[in-house]
């Protein structure tokens, strides 16, 4: 199945930055996922809870065989292993790394488990449409040939703006990082770079 995560982050964790958490993040999304893309980075003003740092987001797409529910598991593995506490953190809050499944092919999905939170999934994501540190990133990564129509996204991304998103590195630059930290995605063909 075709999907697209969005990532962000905007505190430390383990002396590594938050671009640094966002390419370690791919490291480990990287083997979920074939034909793997990553978008660039943007630096974005905080939403919902503004008293706090910018946040760094991307996106990643590419194929998985995983349920959206398994997927689901191994992101929580992977936001814990970099310092995500879902339990003590504030809603909207500050955090180490966030992964958001934002599509699961065209399906959508409304799962409530009032006895485990942590299974709660709902796609797409229900803020996609007024998030440009969302959008932005989306449009990168999305294939031409990817069975998702993308005019819905551009649409809802021409009506609300860019809400201040600036490119800090394109997907080439953040592939050196990438490579810097002794990571495959620097190498040719282990991925797809994207750029718009």
């Amino acid at each position: 199945m075709f999907t697209v995560l969005g990532l962000g982050s905007n505190k430390s964790f383990a002396s590594l930055d938050s671009l640094h958490l966002l390419a370690k993040a791919c490291d480990f999304l990287e083997p979920l996922l074939s034909d793997f893309r990553f978008s660039s980075v943007y630096r974005t003003k905080p939403m919902y809870v503004t008293d706090q740092s910018d946040f760094y987001n991307m996106a990643v797409s590419g194929q998985t065989e995983l349920s959206a529910h398994e997927l689901l598991s191994k992101i929580h593995e992977i936001e814990a292993k970099f310092g995500r506490d879902r339990k003590s953190e504030i809603r909207n809050g500050p955090r180490s790394i966030d992964i958001d499944i934002e599509l699961f092919g065209n399906e959508e999905i409304h799962f409530s488990d009032s006895s485990d939170p942590m299974k709660n999934l709902e796609v797409p994501h229900p803020r996609l449409s007024e998030r440009a540190f969302v959008l932005i990133p989306l449009l990168e990564v999305l294939p031409p040939n990817a069975d998702i129509q993308s005019r819905d996204f551009e649409k809802s991304l021409a009506q609300i703006g860019n809400q201040g998103a600036e490119k800090l590195l394109d997907a080439a630059e953040f592939a050196k990082i990438i490579a810097e930290m002794g990571n495959q995605y620097g190498r040719t063909g282990s991925c797809t770079v994207t750029n718009r």
